[in-house]
């Protein structure tokens, strides 16, 4: 499910609110909270973390919105972007994610959005989502981001020889990229990748 900066802020109100309170706020209660000016951008808001099943509504009580789901949820932050091809500068992203359970493990997790074809044998396409375990312990054949000069992320499969770091494009028509150790930082394992049709 994917929320903007905004649909998570109101997201966190609602339960904030309904754990405070033991019901909901109306949406007069949430314009004044948020300062928009008419009832109409509440209820587009309301309407989108409904339709992503964030919440549920009945309509027929001023105070009907509910929690879907009040449980921890596995909500990642996507950072930025990542080339899967020449490297490119990462970029701030205040969007969150939320992700299948199955792809979080042991230690810090977030989501970068891919851009590029340098990985497409390993159906990871321009535009999917990986999910990056940022501690976990890199190994020679692993999917990594890796940063370059501690300023460009790439994500590719790792391979170290000797003073060297190999980063493996799976594209056959692309090169390998070869680097000294000490410009070469891992910056996690890939651990899962999510398409949006």
């Amino acid at each position: 499910m994917f929320l903007t900066k905004k649909q998570t802020e109101i997201l966190l109100y609602l339960k904030t609110y309904i754990s405070d309170n033991g019901f909901s706020p109306t949406f007069d209660e949430i314009a004044l909270h948020f300062g928009f000016k008419s009832k109409g951008t509440v209820y587009k808001h309301i309407k989108a973390l409904k339709v992503k099943g964030a919440i549920s509504q009945a309509w027929n009580r001023v105070r009907g919105i509910e929690i879907v789901d009040d449980e921890p949820q596995n909500t990642l932050p996507v950072l930025g972007l990542v080339a899967a091809g020449q490297p490119i500068a990462a970029v701030e992203n205040p969007e969150q994610i939320h992700v299948p359970p199955e792809f979080i493990s042991q230690g810090e997790h977030y989501v970068l959005k891919v851009s590029g074809e340098s990985m497409i044998d390993q159906h990871i396409a321009d535009g999917d989502l990986v999910v990056v375990n940022r501690y976990r312990t890199p190994r020679d054949g692993d999917t990594v981001v890796a940063l370059i000069d501690n300023s460009d992320a790439t994500i590719k499969t790792l391979y170290r020889r000797e003073e060297l770091v190999e980063l493996r494009p799976a594209n056959k028509v692309m090169e390998p990229q070869v680097y000294n150790r000490e410009r070469v930082s891992i910056n996690g394992v890939v651990v899962g990748v999510l398409r949006k049709y």
